[in-house]
């Protein structure tokens, strides 16, 4: 069915918001509906956190942040190791970055984050998605908030046959027909929440969907089948190592570039591995290296299995630039989701034969 042969009809709004009044998910950085609009702050923070990442998982880390760092005066203060660790198992590291440079940009310019989505484009990180989420739920201004949820409710809406990626101009301009003027942040909240909990990816709930009666993937039987995904292309397998050195209790921690992979993280030394090639294999020092086993762990774009080898070294062993880090802290270093595989494999294996 084309999207033109579907009629919407002209409460959609009003019927999809009743829903949400009624059924809208309690989360922290939000307001009630009828309430006045949260803090611009935490509205940013938690769309910034929420992608490619799950609500659940993502809660108990705004939590943390905005205690450590209740304002984006005080985020744009914060040193950048402690918000790098504070990120550490959300993933998608960048992000981190990008909220640092945000939250810095908002501090120098005054301290405020700026009310319209142009103006809210400018900022460092923020691309289309985020700065019309922040204008429509922070300031209540009229914009078309497209993240997967609403992607997968208007694709099953209107019976998208295109597939994506290329499916998505067509969306966001039927994304823009749908949106109304009034409750602009009610509305894109309601279809994440109706996306999120009710037409969900699988076996979406249709008897519990308020628009299953305007619904053109539901009138063919098939919601399911929408959106339309690409054929699925096979993930990059690569190889490295990562080193556990250990001395007197510690080990070696290295932060890793700024930019690229995990950039700026706290890890263990590796072999060089990256999205494009597989480790070198090279050790970095001489000593009775053990291997404690392996780790697998899949990025975006590729897969990797990283081997895990141990020594323990005397302090006088020249090393390249790193800390030492007391073994029975290790879980408050930061370590990215991968290094924290390799280091409790490390720590399982229990002392180094020496």
């Amino acid at each position: 069915m084309r999207a033109s042969d579907v009629t919407l009809y002209d409460d959609f709004a009003a019927v999809l918001l009743g829903w949400y009044d009624v059924h809208a998910r309690d989360l922290p950085w939000r307001a009630r509906p009828g309430d006045p609009p949260p803090d611009p702050y935490r509205v940013w923070l938690s769309e910034v956190m929420l992608q490619q990442t799950t609500v659940a998982a993502v809660v108990p880390y705004f939590r943390r942040f905005t205690h450590a760092w209740p304002s984006v005066a005080d985020l744009a203060a914060a040193d950048d190791g402690e918000v790098m660790a504070a990120w550490a198992g959300l993933g998608y590291y960048a992000r981190a970055r990008n909220l640092l440079a945000c939250a810095r940009a908002v501090a120098e310019g005054g301290g405020a984050f700026p009310d319209s989505e142009g103006a809210l484009r400018q900022l460092p990180g923020l691309g289309a998605y985020t700065a019309a989420a922040v204008a429509a739920i922070a300031f209540g201004q009229r914009a078309v908030v497209v993240d997967a949820n609403v992607e997968r409710v208007v694709s099953r809406l209107f019976a998208l046959a295109q597939p994506l990626p290329g499916a998505r101009p067509a969306i966001r301009r039927l994304a823009d027909r749908i949106t109304p003027e009034a409750r602009a942040g009610d509305f894109a909240q309601a279809m994440m929440d109706l996306g999120a909990t009710v037409c969900t990816a699988r076996s979406p709930r249709c008897g519990a969907c308020p628009l299953s009666r305007q619904c053109a993937a539901f009138a063919a039987g098939s919601p399911e089948a929408f959106p339309v995904k690409p054929a699925r292309k096979a993930k990059p397998a690569r190889t490295g190592t990562a080193f556990w050195i250990e001395h007197d209790g510690a080990v070696w921690l290295v932060r890793r570039a700024g930019r690229g992979m995990l950039g700026g993280m706290r890890a263990l030394p590796d072999d060089g591995w990256s999205a494009r090639c597989d480790g070198a294999g090279m050790v970095p020092l001489a000593a009775d290296w053990q291997r404690a086993g392996q780790v697998s762990h899949v990025f975006t774009h590729f897969s990797l299995a990283l081997d895990v080898l141990r020594a323990k070294v005397t302090a006088a062993q020249p090393l390249a630039e790193g800390e030492w880090w007391p073994i029975e802290r290790i879980e408050e270093a930061g370590l990215p989701t991968l290094f924290a595989k390799a280091a409790r494999l490390a720590c399982a294996q229990g002392d180094i034969v020496t």
